[in-house]
């Protein structure tokens, strides 16, 4: 196995000091179980921007199947992991991105279907790509199923690092000055500050399987490219989908750049631009986003705190 004998703690030296020079120090992942009722929410629940709502709707279709990849995958890695540190750490994300598929998996029956969006041939997709193609193989030697694992691993640790710039936009977007529905709001906030709050687990993982600057950068290659093709094939369907809107391409890009400039969208050229970050030699995760945040908003989280 080319495993690194130690990985290094999730809670590393390099985590930044957060704004009131605070350190928040080790922090044990667990996952917390939520309760959302979508019954009162609005399908455009941004009140005046009913096509960023749609965009950031986009993820209710891919993160489930998405997430029970990474999942799958880390059971499959644990067995081989030796460092106990790591384990505890590994167990910790596998229920936090259980707990979020299981919650958005919620949204697509009882929000999106309930609005005259029917899920179900994209997520036929998404299971395709997530449980086919990027599945374990199923034949081969010891060899050759563990290297198809470790580029799994980074490949995770690739889309990770999306995870996290997007969860700690969540917590510094515009929706609440907008108005936004608080339900949809909190859904995405309590899931964005866990993706900070484990944001180097994917990353120490990948390093600790077997560390390597080409590695890194072929699974970031990949990650990427179908990441923005899976979110404007999800942007597209979702749009075409929605029985309320009948906008051509000029009117869905410009009520798209609207949401950009009104802060309740991501700048999307940032999120790409972010990418070169991750090559820089020494690059860490723990350079996104503050941990100090993350979990200040998870202990307020209205959905973390009825689900007790």
């Amino acid at each position: 196995m080319t495993a690194h004998a130690h990985a290094h703690s999730i809670s590393d030296s390099r985590e930044p000091l957060d704004a009131d020079g605070s350190d928040p120090g080790p922090v044990e992942l667990h996952a917390r179980y939520v309760a959302f009722d979508w019954s009162q929410v609005p399908l455009h629940w941004i009140p005046g921007h009913p096509v960023a709502s749609n965009f950031v709707s986009v993820l209710n279709l891919l993160l489930p199947e998405g997430e029970r990849w990474f999942v799958q995958t880390y059971n499959e890695a644990l067995p081989l992991v030796h460092d106990e540190e790591l384990i505890a750490t590994m167990r910790g994300f596998i229920g936090q991105e259980a707990m979020h598929a299981e919650a958005h998996d919620h949204v697509l029956w009882e929000f999106l279907d309930h609005h005259g969006i029917d899920p179900r041939p994209f997520c036929r997709q998404m299971e395709w790509i997530f449980r086919k193609l990027l599945g374990p193989l199923s034949k081969g030697s010891p060899q050759a199923r563990q290297k198809h694992l470790i580029e799994r691993l980074w490949l995770i640790a690739a889309l990770e690092h999306y995870t996290a710039i997007l969860g700690d936009f969540a917590l510094n977007n515009t929706w609440v000055e907008h108005g936004a529905d608080p339900t949809m709001s909190d859904l995405f906030m309590w899931h964005g500050a866990e993706e900070v709050e484990h944001r180097a687990v994917a990353h120490e993982v990948a390093v600790y399987f077997g560390d390597g600057y080409l590695r890194r950068g072929r699974a970031m290659l990949v990650a990427l490219p179908v990441l923005l093709l899976l979110v404007n094939r999800g942007f597209r369907f979702i749009m075409t989908s929605d029985p309320t809107l009948h906008y051509n391409f000029f009117q869905r890009e410009y009520h798209y750049f609207r949401g950009v400039r009104a802060g309740v969208l991501p700048k999307m050229w940032k999120v790409i631009l972010a990418t070169t970050s991750y090559f820089r030699p020494g690059f860490h995760p723990n350079e996104i986003g503050s941990t100090a945040q993350a979990v200040a908003y998870l202990a307020a989280s209205p959905a973390a705190r009825r689900a007790g």
